[in-house]
């Protein structure tokens, strides 16, 4: 090769490097994001990235005998005449240096004969076809200390490295373990911490993919894909959150939830197949007085599966029976799955048919697979006039008085077999096939739903998502999916959501207490414990396991379940804040430590402690029959929420926890809001709220609105700055007043005594009662 033939053009923040007839282009968003494309002729329409997100950026670009320069504040991208890619930060630490080496199989050469037979007996085999014509794969160089998290809710620890992943929802039914590489969602962001030094590698292909992150070789990761475009961001930053900020400036924040999305929601298979046995379950939460949002109702509510119907031999009256529902305070979520029965007299699957919304088969024939109604065909989500199809019958449910609506088996699962690759679906307004389209099927579900909610209602949608893609946190929160009443799934859980929440999903939850299996009193104990913090939360289970309500395993379980789901409550104004403090930075609610910390070394692989926002730490028991734990407390001081001992940071601390406790630490000189216990969250304004000082001085800022609609956007909200000062001195300020329901009391809850002020009409402001 020629060095006369390696050349760059610049134009417009875009960057074409040029070697050899090929040539790959690096697209400046902002300082912190390059994107680098390579074209292989594949659709450029991306469903994660949506709308221009480049900024005016100041850069340089130059060229020496070995390599074209480019040149941020934040990034410096180096390209050889071979068109490898290495990537420095500001101050020229590598973070993302290619690999020149040969690859070393692990897999002793296996063929694909071979791996046919390993699959059929049940192994797990990498899925990427290394013998496709378009296959492609993108090698870096591996640091000994190189740390990797992210990939949204891939099974296992939160450190990925030394693990292999691939990207391609499927439906698993067996019991989900740390070898699994993929589940129902394909979120292929890769956050990195090398040397100290953090990076992400967002790579947009909706296509088949697979990282190997240093199972193969300690030299290097891989990641690969079977088809699409070479496509991928590289993103820097000063710390890990500045990183994790840059993907969700790319594909989107979680919107602000509806206030009472934050409580608890309960749910089984098989309470909808009788209002009588729901109103039981709502019965016996006003009995035992334990807090309660909504029941979910699973896909019994509906005639014979069909979707957007209701089976009127079961609810007579399904407005009535909501309505009534509502009344006392229980909202409902029915689900749907994109299953739509192949049936002559169902109007839904006719209008479908007439319209040519289903996905078909090569020869122009309607794709027909098994699900829950039978016989179904699957609505073409990426045609964007069967998202609006399909947004517009959500109206049917909400009429009848639900207020959410909770999709499933969108991968999408199939009894007959998977859809096949080839199946005919749409990309926008371009044709494409289930290869391209797989991936982003549910992420498409969400989002058609999620527009027909906002459409029908004015109110911020609650729509819940098995399936997802990178970006689809716009549009849905989302669960872990079918996981056990198992002790290694609790465990799980927790590096689960963590990483979700590094992913962009910072609504996300687990089913409580285990979806199958038979959970115990200890293991549900345990297990609303540990979720305490979790935003999205739900107990779930499945019709053929044992009940999982917390009245079915006696007096002692009731009780402390009662006891944490108060204290959930009392914490939802911070989760609130946390929520729009995430609307505005990108960054979680629940998070790992080294989110907060990522030079400590001791939280780089921590899987069994999290934290909420900044300020509060959570080391829950995951373990079966322990009582006792060792939790480590990062630097700062520390205080224990239930018995107020403080403790001084950068050590473990051995807590004692029997059945009853949970470690939650608050960190010293932290203000908060402290909501009240009460077993429904109101559409009405508090009229009162509490603020607990943990420390001796803090400043805290406080967030307001109605809770429901999105009237905040119009500056429709108050915002409170509330500080106390070392000598015990107490002021509050309202910043912003747009929002009439400000409260009338706030106490301020001190060390030794609560300061308590008055909202004053005329002049608009909090004085303190004498």
């Amino acid at each position: 090769m020629t060095t006369s033939s390696f050349e760059f053009t610049d134009k417009n923040q875009q960057v074409e490097v040029t070697s050899a007839n090929k040539s790959l282009t690096f697209s400046i968003v902002k300082p912190e994001i390059i994107q680098v494309f390579q074209d292989y002729g594949k659709s450029t329409h991306s469903y994660a990235v949506e709308g221009d997100k480049t900024v005016d950026t100041k850069y340089a670009v130059s060229k020496d005998a070995d390599h074209v320069i480019i040149k941020t504040d934040a990034l410096t991208v180096k390209v050889d005449a071979d068109l490898h890619v290495d990537v420095y930060d500001q101050d020229n630490h590598p973070l993302v240096i290619h690999y020149d080496g040969q690859r070393e199989s692990i897999n002793q050469n296996i063929d694909s004969a071979h791996k046919k037979i390993v699959r059929s007996e049940g192994h797990e085999v990498a899925t990427v076809d290394e013998a496709s014509k378009t296959y492609y794969e993108v090698l870096n160089q591996l640091d000994d200390d190189e740390q990797f998290y992210g990939l949204g809710d891939k099974t296992g620890f939160l450190n990925k490295r030394g693990y292999e992943y691939d990207n391609w929802n499927v439906d698993e039914p067996r019991p989900h373990i740390e070898s699994f590489t993929h589940l129902y969602k394909s979120i292929p962001i890769l956050f990195g911490i090398k040397q100290g030094h953090p990076y992400g590698l967002f790579f947009d292909n909706t296509y088949r993919s697979h990282f190997d992150l240093g199972k193969e070789s300690a030299k290097y990761y891989v990641y690969s894909a079977d088809d699409g475009n070479l496509n991928y961001y590289i993103l820097g930053g000063r710390t890990l959150k500045d990183v994790v900020a840059d993907y969700t400036y790319l594909t989107g924040v979680v919107p602000l939830p509806q206030r009472w999305m934050l409580g608890y929601q309960q749910s089984r298979w098989g309470y909808s197949m009788d209002p009588k046995r729901v109103e039981e379950i709502v019965d016996k939460f006003e009995q035992y007085h334990l807090p309660l949002e909504a029941i979910h109702f699973d896909i019994d509510y509906m005639k014979g599966y069909r979707v957007f119907t209701w089976d009127t031999d079961k609810f007579a009256d399904p407005k009535g029976f909501l309505t009534s529902l509502r009344k006392r305070g229980v909202r409902v979520i029915p689900i749907l799955d994109p299953g739509v029965k192949q049936d002559d007299d169902y109007d839904i699957y006719q209008e479908g048919l007439k319209k040519g919304y289903f996905a078909k088969n090569k020869d122009g024939s309607v794709y027909i697979n098994r699900v829950w109604p039978g016989k179904s065909a699957f609505p073409d989500f990426g045609n964007p006039d069967v998202r609006k199809w399909w947004g517009k019958h959500c109206k049917f449910l909400l009429d009848k008085g639900a207020a959410g609506i909770w999709t499933d088996m969108n991968e999408p699962a199939t009894f007959d077999g998977d859809m096949p690759d080839d199946v005919v679906m749409t990309d926008e307004d371009q044709p494409s096939t289930a290869k391209m389209m797989h991936n982003v099927y549910g992420h498409n579900m969400a989002k058609a739903t999620y527009n027909g909610i906002k459409d029908a209602t004015g109110k911020r949608p609650y729509v819940i998502t098995r399936a997802a893609y990178a970006g689809t946190q716009k549009y849905s929160t989302a669960w872990t999916g079918d996981n056990q009443s198992l002790w290694h799934h609790l465990q799980m859980s927790i590096p689960q959501l963590c990483n979700l929440g590094l992913s962009g999903f910072s609504y996300a939850g687990t089913d409580i207490g285990g979806f199958s299996a038979d959970t115990t009193p200890e293991l549900l104990t345990r297990w609303i414990e540990a979720a305490l913090f979790s935003p999205l939360f739900r107990n779930h289970s499945a019709l053929q396991v044992r009940n999982q309500e917390p009245w079915v395993f006696g007096k002692q379980t009731l009780d402390i379940y009662r006891k944490f789901l108060n204290l959930r409550y009392h914490f939802i104004p911070y989760l609130y804040d946390c929520f729009k403090n995430e609307t505005e930075t990108g960054l979680p609610v629940m998070r790992p430590l080294v989110l907060n910390y990522p030079d400590d070394e001791t939280v780089r692989n921590m899987n069994d402690e999290y934290m909420v926002g900044d300020n509060v730490l959570v080391a829950p028991i995951v373990q079966q029959g322990q009582t006792a734990r060792a939790v480590y407390l990062p630097e700062g001081e520390w205080i224990a929420l239930d018995s107020g001992v403080q403790h001084s940071g950068r050590t473990n601390i051995l807590a004692n926890v029997p059945i009853d406790k949970l470690p939650v630490f608050i960190k010293k000189d932290t203000l908060m809001p402290w909501g009240q216990a009460v077993e429904h969250i109101s559409d009405k304004p508090d009229t009162k709220m509490t603020f607990r000082l943990f420390g001796n001085a803090a400043t805290y800022t406080h967030y307001q609105d109605d809770g429901i609609d999105f009237n905040y956007q119009k500056g429709e909200y108050n915002q409170y700055v509330v500080s106390v000062t070392a000598d015990g001195n107490c002021q509050i300020k309202l910043d912003h007043h747009g929002y009439a329901g400000q409260y009338q009391t706030i106490d301020v809850q001190l060390n030794d005594r609560v300061v308590e002020f008055k909202f004053d009409d005329k002049s608009g402001s909090y004085v303190a009662a004498k």
